[in-house]
């Protein structure tokens, strides 16, 4: 029987090393990680690993300098190297350099064990290589490593949505209390209209998250205290399509959360932004969205106006149904209308 495969990753990523280190690890695997050069060394003095997993776009050095290093050096010089980097053109460099293999981030990292895996059996031979047994050890591993995968991914985008939310509430123009208060009612609302959309992790995120785009509009039309101009207005407009590019790239929210940052100034008679969509058309999370950003915009105080009543705001709610609002939605608003009230003190008396 083999000893046990060493495997050093040198990354500065340190929920990738994460990610790898539990993926090798179930795979019986021993794993060292190292954030840079000086780390990676020391780590090198202590073992020879079996496989070296390098990432081109270290800090403080350059990855295909270093990878040229290794091979330079006796005691390295035989080991495989996989060079990981998110550019073609340092993966063409890395292997021009003498890197066996080259990934391209985002990888999965089952993608590398299964590439690491070969290179790794030729230096210690596999008491059961050969046996092209499948087990259901094999299996339950497989299935736990996309489980650990998943929490850890998970958690990593969860606090960078934190982080953009945070980031929100450091403008002060208040959009931490309305995205607080706006994310309940629409979580009612919801559980009113369509609580199978609640199934969707994504939706909640994206009500808290509606308004980040507005990161990228000038103060001086953000906080205006008087009327905007057409320039101004078309400029705020650019809000709601800024936010869904932004987060564009996190699958925590590709979903319905997305299209509410999208699509929540969406009219269901075809005049919203940014797309013009109308009726149906709208996402429905959206048409949901727009009723509750609406009550809670005409009910506290902006830089441009006073709030109006409770009771104001609903009667305009239900005068607007059919022109601006999905009339469904509304009326689905109307039934749970006691619920959003109690919401609506309570975040006050928090306030307060």
């Amino acid at each position: 029987m083999g000893r046990t495969r060493r495997v050093l990753v040198i990354d500065d990523d340190e929920l990738l090393c994460e990610l790898i280190r539990t993926t090798f690890e179930l795979e019986g695997f021993e794993v060292a990680t190292a954030h840079d050069v000086i780390e990676a060394e020391r780590a090198l003095t202590k073992t020879r690993p079996d496989a070296i997993l390098l990432d081109i776009g270290l800090p403080g050095i350059d990855g295909v300098f270093y990878l040229e290093r290794l091979r330079e050096t006796p005691q390295t010089s035989r080991i495989p190297i996989v060079a990981i980097s998110g550019s073609e053109e340092a993966g063409r460099a890395a292997s021009a350099a003498g890197a066996e293999a080259f990934l391209r981030k985002p990888f999965s990292p089952l993608e590398l064990l299964g590439l690491v895996a070969p290179m790794v059996k030729r230096v210690v031979p596999d008491a059961d290589e050969g046996s092209g047994v499948v087990d259901v050890a094999d299996l339950n591993r497989l299935i736990e490593i996309g489980r650990r995968q998943h929490e850890l991914l998970t958690e990593a985008y969860t606090q960078t949505v934190a982080v953009l939310a945070s980031a929100l509430e450091s403008r002060d123009f208040g959009t931490s209390r309305h995205s607080r208060r706006v994310t309940g009612y629409a979580t009612r609302l919801t559980l009113e209209v369509a609580p199978s959309l609640l199934d969707d992790p994504s939706l909640e995120w994206g009500f808290l998250l509606h308004d980040v785009g507005k990161i990228g509009i000038p103060d001086r039309i953000l906080l205006k205290p008087g009327a905007l101009t057409a320039s101004e207005h078309r400029r705020m407009q650019m809000h709601a399509a800024l936010g869904e590019r932004l987060l564009a790239h996190i699958p925590l929210l590709n979903q319905e959360g997305a299209r509410v940052i999208r699509s929540h100034h969406e009219r269901w008679d075809g005049n919203g932004y940014p797309d013009r969509l109308s009726a149906e058309s709208i996402p429905l999370g959206a048409r949901i969205f727009a009723v509750v950003d609406s009550l809670d915009a005409m009910t506290d105080t902006r830089p441009y106006r006073e709030p109006v009543g409770w009771d104001e705001a609903v009667e305009e709610i239900r005068r607007c149904a059919g022109t601006q609002f999905d009339p469904d939605v509304v009326y689905g608003f109307e039934a749970c209308e006691p619920d959003l009230y109690r919401l609506h003190t309570e975040t006050a008396e928090i306030a307060a």
